[in-house]
């Protein structure tokens, strides 16, 4: 399986105990309808709802840092809380009980060092992203729906592997050509019927136009 990890400029915070609530770590590992840096030709935004299926599913979800799994500083449904609210992703990280080194890390979020939180995922389905060419020719990848592995506090936000993310690209530019090519020639036959109904569900259905 592909993962793929991501950074958004994200407000991260200490909250201290409050009636009698736990210390908790809050932020934003994701917002939704921001244009990403660019990734490499292309940029990126999340959909409203990309998380929904792995929050109602119930992904297991590990909260790290800085990606690192021999530090571990929450798991869902306990000490982790996942919830899609009006800006993205929204993360609880509850620190009663915590080991002393997760306390230790901790210290960096109050004092404002580390402030950014990063999310690892992969397409949930093949139609878990969707591509689009704006005027002027630069290409925006949505993403859709995703399935979740951990979402971290990170001290650099690191230039993201878009490895995958090129692959999708390149799948999209050959689909466009080849549905391009075959209305070309339906266009050029005079035979745009039941044949087009199939080619125009084809471009609906990722997200392309007629040429």
């Amino acid at each position: 399986m592909q993962i793929e990890k991501r950074i958004f400029n994200t407000n991260l915070e200490l909250r201290a105990a409050e009636d009698g609530s736990p210390e908790r770590i809050v932020g934003h590992a994701a917002v939704f309808g921001k244009r990403s840096v660019d990734l490499g030709g292309f940029t990126e935004e999340i959909e409203r709802g990309a998380f929904s299926n792995a929050i109602s599913e119930g992904d297991d979800v590990r909260a790290l840092w800085n990606h690192d799994a021999n530090l571990v500083m929450g798991r869902t449904p306990t000490t982790l809380r996942l919830a899609e609210d009006k800006d993205g992703l929204r993360v609880e990280i509850d620190l009663e009980g915590a080991p002393d080194h997760v306390r230790d890390l901790t210290k960096s979020i109050k004092r404002g060092d580390v402030s950014q939180m990063s999310f690892a995922f992969s397409l949930r389905s093949a139609d878990g992203d969707s591509w689009h060419e704006e005027d002027g020719g630069a290409m925006v990848r949505t993403l859709k729906d995703l399935r979740l592995f951990d979402v971290s506090p990170v001290t650099y936000p690191a230039y993201p592997d878009t490895s995958v993310a090129a692959r999708s690209l390149d799948h999209y530019k050959e689909l466009h050509a080849e549905v391009t090519a075959q209305v070309a020639e339906l266009i050029e036959r005079d035979t745009l019927t039941v044949d087009q109904a199939r080619v125009v569900a084809t471009l609906r259905h990722h997200g392309l136009e007629l040429p």
